[in-house]
């Protein structure tokens, strides 16, 4: 995994009133949805949706929290077509713009993602995941301007923000800039101690800064260990350093006894390149 596309809880709660729900309860429910989605706890989330739509719940209120459930479950095709019905009642919602372009962007539609992130950032609701993802966009297309300027307006929004972070260092990482992608993911991984993620992308950017491969952690299994040697060779190949890529490809298909199709593939890329 190399960046992240601003997971989970991609859209927050509609700030106009949602059509009429029976109960107090109902909207208890409702409103405690929303938060589980915002805390990145989906199996609570379709739990109290269920719980909503059971005592009578629908419209707009729960439509929007369907589509940001498929968002964090990872329906992204799903999502992607609950968002878009949404948006032909509000086109200049920049949360439900957001909401698509994620899934678009995880589609890899980059495009369309790039236009509704695009028209989103225009719009007085755009959050940090509106320029995080626009970010990420730029990073896929090589556009370093475009990317900084778009992960600071995402961390002004939400300074601390792990997300944001992790995508910022690995912007970083794929220029070959080292000791700032370690800033990055060392504030990435403060903000939020129990990623693996973020402290094995860490593990690799300091690898990088040592010239070293990075080094099994203890009852770390083969398959994981495999997958941590093949982002190190991407990183280096990002970075135009065939030599270390090569090791760290022939690495990761070593050390798997189950054989690394993906680091084979990118060991035979990398050595038939120029």
């Amino acid at each position: 995994m190399i960046w992240l596309i601003a997971l989970g809880a991609a859209v927050s709660a509609p700030s106009a009133p949602a059509t009429m729900i029976p109960a107090a309860t109902t909207v208890l429910s409702i409103a405690e949805a929303a938060h589980a989605l915002d805390a990145g706890r989906p199996e609570q989330a379709r739990l109290l949706i269920a719980d909503a739509i059971g005592k009578g719940a629908s419209g707009q209120a729960t439509d929007r929290l369907l589509a940001r459930l498929a968002l964090a479950e990872g329906h992204n095709e799903v999502a992607l077509a609950a968002f878009q019905q949404l948006l032909k009642q509000q086109p200049d919602d920049a949360q439900l713009l957001t909401g698509a372009g994620i899934a678009a962007a995880r589609l890899h539609d980059d495009g369309a993602a790039t236009a509704m992130a695009t028209a989103a950032a225009k719009l007085p609701g755009a959050d940090w995941r509106t320029f995080d993802l626009l970010g990420v966009l730029a990073d896929r297309r090589s556009d370093w301007a475009a990317a900084d300027a778009a992960y600071k307006q995402a961390l002004r929004r939400s300074p601390a923000e792990p997300a944001t972070l992790n995508n910022a260092g690995w912007s970083q990482l794929a220029r070959g800039r080292w000791a700032a992608a370690e800033a990055l993911f060392r504030q990435a991984v403060a903000a939020q101690p129990a990623s693996h993620l973020f402290a094995n992308n860490l593990e690799l950017a300091r690898a990088a800064l040592a010239a070293e491969l990075p080094q099994r952690k203890a009852r770390e299994s083969d398959a994981d260990y495999a997958a941590r040697l093949n982002d190190a060779g991407v990183a280096a190949g990002l970075a135009g350093d065939k030599a270390r890529a090569i090791s760290a490809f022939a690495r990761a298909v070593e050390v798997n006894r189950r054989w690394d199709q993906r680091a084979y593939n990118n060991l035979q890329a990398a050595q038939a390149a120029k």
